[in-house]
């Protein structure tokens, strides 16, 4: 990518419900700066963004509060249970989240950041998997994830499984990625094997 210098950009990816933003945390204790991707993706469908304009058009003002935000219940209602909806949406969204992605890259590798870890949990739907050196995906077993999203997300078990189906599968992530994380048993071992595998990064791109 141009106008990187010398920063190394991770790509942290895997299953929703597995534990990214806890190996995130460990990773940002570690020095890396943190692009998350959700949150770049909540501020590009901000009330009166381009972004939440075009996904007006297309999916109604039902998605909308009354104060003109996103609804993202509804927009999730719409868009989990319909393959082809759920395409629309990362074909208008993606484009401006990546956009946006560059330039928050570009930004750290001019301020001289070397170590750069980008949270994505669309990271390859996004096609954002272009701009990383290294890949990085979190993965565990359906039913701890499911627990997980139904008690992080106040889901029902359905909507949460809806959710997880419209991913990608494990086979998926692990072919796809460098360094596989498994997030089987308790958050101290999973913040153990993070921060083993960031050092492990940080030395051998130092």
């Amino acid at each position: 990518m141009n106008n990187r210098k010398n920063s190394i950009v991770i790509g942290l990816t895997g299953q929703t419900g597995a534990g990214k933003s806890t190996v995130a945390k460990i990773f940002a204790e570690q020095g890396f700066n943190i692009i998350n991707a959700d949150q770049v993706a909540r501020d590009v469908v901000n009330p009166g963004m381009p972004c939440l304009q075009e996904l007006t058009i297309q999916f109604g003002s039902e998605i909308l509060n009354p104060d003109h935000s996103l609804n993202r219940k509804a927009l999730a209602g719409i868009v989990f249970t319909d393959p082809e909806k759920l395409k629309l949406l990362n074909h208008i969204t993606h484009p401006f989240i990546i956009q946006a992605i560059r330039e928050l890259i570009q930004d750290f590798a001019a301020a001289g950041e070397k170590f750069i870890l980008l949270d994505a949990p669309t990271l390859f739907e996004s096609k954002a998997d272009q701009f990383c050196d290294r890949i990085i995906a979190v993965i565990a077993s359906q039913e701890i994830r499911c627990a997980r999203i139904m008690q992080r997300d106040h889901l029902t078990r359905q909507s949460a499984l809806d959710r997880m189906n419209s991913q990608f599968t494990e086979e998926y992530f692990i072919s796809h990625s460098d360094d596989v994380i498994e997030n089987h048993s308790s958050p101290e071992e999973l913040a153990e094997k993070s921060r083993k595998l960031a050092e492990m990064i940080k030395s051998e791109y130092d």
